[in-house]
């Protein structure tokens, strides 16, 4: 600890009495300063011990004293070193009592001690302090390190903990507390995500202090322009240099591992392309050998694949396929544009899904692909779980139910499958992009492929190239009926939806079957196609549906 006015009194070769303010002497001494000005406040910093002779000053004057002792107080002097045998025999009363009066600790000095002899014993507490913080702070750094190489991050944080007499925590990439020590601060620290999502925000490296029931700094961790992880930090009162030390040194260890990590998942990521291409290749076996342990039992139990895209690609990829269907097709109308201030949807999902995974110990496959992001995750898990939260927040923000989740700005289409085993994995690929395709056509974040085969297949004629085809399909029977010469498209509906029953389809018209036997007729001769051809009435009835809706 630094020196004390304690420290010096006790000091045997200085030799120093107190005369005044015997119950503050427990203060820290920061500097000692010898000046003989009148008013040496202006050149104080604080926490010095001021050395005088009284040189300039009348020291028997009550009042002068009063003003005097009073302004080094106010200037966070901690204590008056008084040399006597120079200009005083003795110390003044006058003195004694200004400082008895404003409590400002007084030391009578001998003659035979020196003022530089007290300016070294105070340098020399001084730096061996430093000196003890510096030793203290790299055995620390041994102790972390050892923590950190033994048992990781947990190991390091308990270290870290009991090194500052405080906890300390560690948040991943969506602010959720990854591990705490002691096991009673996860709760403290779980109640931080707020501070530690504000933090995020701001570029790497960056901390805060929040107050509370006790003080807590945190840290941002990661070398990039996006932080990765976050460090908490509670202890009772500031800290130390010390535990300073310690800090940066848990700091600087985090930041490293999670920096390490970088080419290690680029390398898992490839690997996982590999075992990806050759499960949906239908090698299943191929791929556990190449996987390994890497995945755990995500290759033998039931999982879910997960395809994802940004808006703006699945919008220029709808304007594309619309192109190639008719051209005058037009791009969706559900895309609804967000402002992009990330620029980074998928990786956004990549670390939500992840995240999720590693805090329930699931293992799961993430593979970027391009303008997409192919995700295995246990089917039931807390990875599709977080996917799936993550899209209806998407939703509510693309609805302005509240704002969207931080740092992602540009929307996501996700498709997701119906639960498959590796056998299966190139199936449930198809699944989960016909279960995409859905999503960008009805403007909405997440799409299960199990919605599609529950539902009707109508709503998935809300296509502007199914619009156009059923116009054209229909066109010249509308033409046909707008100069009131009979009624076919209600006669072609009523026959349809009775399954080609003339008395059941003419009885819901109101006329004879032969007059709808004429109009049928006349709708094949118009549209050059027989009704005897099921593909040629399915084709129809789709076209009537397709209409309807659109009116509707």
């Amino acid at each position: 600890m630094p020196p004390t006015l304690a420290s010096l009194v006790h000091h045997s070769a200085l030799k120093l009495t107190v005369r005044a303010g015997e119950d503050r002497l427990d203060v820290p001494v920061r500097w000692a300063h010898v000046s003989e000005l009148a008013d040496p406040v202006p050149y104080m910093e604080g926490g010095e011990l001021l050395l005088i002779t009284a040189l300039t000053l009348d020291a028997e004057d009550p009042d002068a004293m009063r003003r005097y002792v009073k302004r080094l107080a106010g200037a966070g002097v901690v204590g008056l070193g008084f040399a006597v045998g120079v200009n005083y025999e003795e110390t003044p009363e006058a003195l004694v009592d200004a400082a008895e009066e404003e409590g400002l600790p007084l030391l009578e000095v001998p003659r035979r001690t020196p003022f530089l002899a007290i300016s070294k014993a105070v340098s020399a507490a001084i730096a061996a302090d430093q000196y003890r913080a510096v030793t203290a702070g790299f055995a620390a750094q041994r102790e972390l390190t050892k923590q950190a190489l033994s048992d990781g991050p947990q190991g390091l944080l308990a270290a870290l903990a009991g090194q500052v007499d405080g906890w300390a925590a560690l948040y991943d990439a969506s602010g959720a507390v990854v591990a705490a020590a002691p096991e009673w601060a996860g709760r403290r620290a779980g109640r931080l995500t707020p501070d530690v999502e504000r933090l995020r925000e701001r570029p790497a490296p960056a901390s805060s202090v929040v107050g509370g029931e006790d003080r807590v700094e945190l840290h941002s961790l990661g070398a990039g322009r996006r932080p990765r992880a976050a460090l908490a930090v509670g202890t009772a009162a500031a800290l130390g240099t010390a535990e300073r030390y310690a800090v940066h040194s848990a700091i600087a260890l985090l930041t490293l591992t999670t920096e390490r990590s970088r080419p290690l998942h680029a390398a898992e990521q490839r690997i996982g392309a590999a075992v990806l291409r050759m499960l949906l290749a239908g090698q299943p076996e191929h791929a556990r050998t190449v996987a390994g342990d890497l995945y755990g039992e995500l290759l033998d139990a039931p999982f879910r694949l997960i395809l994802a895209e940004s808006a703006s690609a699945s919008a220029a990829r709808a304007h594309a396929d619309g192109h190639a269907r008719i051209a005058a097709a037009k791009p969706s109308k559900a895309q609804v544009a967000v402002p992009d201030t990330n620029g980074d949807p998928l990786g956004g999902l990549a670390e939500i899904v992840e995240s999720a995974a590693a805090r329930s110990g699931e293992s799961v496959l993430v593979v970027p692909d391009g303008e997409r992001l192919v995700v295995l995750a246990v089917d039931g898990g807390a990875a599709v779980a977080a996917c799936g939260e993550y899209a209806l927040a998407l939703d509510a923000a693309r609805n302005g139910a509240r704002e969207q989740p931080a740092g992602e700005d540009d929307e996501l289409v996700v498709g997701l499958s119906a639960p498959a085993g590796p056998i299966a994995a190139a199936a449930a690929y198809k699944q989960a992009e016909q279960a995409l395709s859905v999503a960008r056509r009805r403007g909405r974040s997440l799409v299960e492929h199990e919605e599609l085969a529950a539902g009707s297949v109508l709503p998935l004629l809300a296509d502007d190239a199914v619009r156009a085809f059923a116009d054209g399909l229909l066109r010249a029977l509308y033409e046909h009926d707008a100069t009131g010469r009979g009624d076919l498209v209600a006669s072609l509906r009523a026959w349809l939806s009775r399954h080609g029953q003339w008395d059941a389809a003419a009885a819901d018209l109101g006329v004879h079957r032969h007059t709808l036997r004429y109009r049928m007729r006349r709708v094949e001769e118009i549209l050059g196609r027989s009704l005897d051809d099921p593909d040629v009435r399915m084709e129809l009835w789709l076209a009537l549906k397709t209409t309807a809706a659109a009116t509707e």
